[in-house]
């Protein structure tokens, strides 16, 4: 059991790291700072918030604590000294509350400034991993894209090597197209074969053509030279040459010489 689990565990992370994008996991750390920095601020709000409640109940007490104290000058005043102690005895009361909530607000004034200062941190980072980040997914992109291009040229990428098959296929091909035509030529040429089109010549005809077509070459040979000379005589002896030549290949083509051959 021990071996299973150890040899699923190597496959599934195989198949993970086969799976992962280094910039997408770059992009997802990116947002989970995004999100912590948020949370960050947003506990700098809430603190914020109960400093300045604090400081409305302050404001609050304050102005009660003084108006008590104008109540017992005038109770003073008007010779009520029990009235003048007891707003004195309120005010006391009140001067606690304004102490106790002084401290609070100290202490929530500190947190604050803890947190401001860390979420001035925070962003920091956040900002520098994201300037890291935007660099490293850039790399990686020009690297991936230049080990693409070199198995292109190599031809070791699966792309280009079922391209590079598919061409070799193609040669196959062709190169047995052209040697099957080439046979079959050979063999219509020797007679082994018959050309059911009709079109093709006996041994007889392809002989004659193919003396007539060297006779013709000697003779617009010849006329060239003499156009090249530019002399009466040269022409002359062109056309005497293209007559005997034009006797020569009757003679060749008479049936004496075919049953000698």
């Amino acid at each position: 059991m021990k071996r299973m689990g150890m040899i699923f565990r190597a496959k599934a992370n195989k198949a993970l790291d086969r799976a992962e994008d280094p910039r997408e996991t770059l992009d997802y750390s990116y947002q989970k700072q995004l999100e912590l920095l948020q949370k960050v601020r947003r506990g700098v709000a809430d603190v914020a918030t109960s400093r300045k409640r604090l400081e409305l109940q302050l404001n609050q007490l304050q102005g009660q604590s003084s108006k008590l104290e104008d109540q017992g000058r005038k109770a003073l005043a008007l010779g009520r000294e029990d009235l003048a102690r007891e707003a004195l005895s309120r005010r006391a009361a009140l001067q606690q509350q304004v102490t106790d909530l002084e401290t609070q607000h100290q202490t929530l004034q500190g947190e604050e400034e803890k947190l401001t200062l860390a979420a001035q941190r925070l962003q920091a980072k956040v900002d520098a991993f994201r300037t890291k980040k935007e660099t490293i997914k850039a790399t990686y992109t020009a690297a991936q894209a230049q080990t693409r291009i070199a198995e292109s040229f190599s031809g070791i990428s699966e792309e280009m090597s079922d391209v590079g098959v598919a061409i070799q296929r193609a040669e196959d091909k062709t190169a047995q197209l052209q040697a099957r035509a080439g046979a079959i030529d050979e063999l219509l040429a020797s007679g082994a074969l018959d050309d059911q089109s009709g079109l093709a010549k006996d041994d007889i005809q392809a002989e004659l053509d193919r003396l007539s077509g060297g006779t013709d070459v000697e003779l617009e040979l010849q006329r060239m030279k003499a156009e090249l000379a530019g002399g009466p005589a040269s022409k002359q002896a062109i056309e005497g040459g293209a007559a005997g030549s034009q006797d020569a290949t009757q003679q060749q083509n008479s049936p004496h010489k075919f049953d000698k051959q």
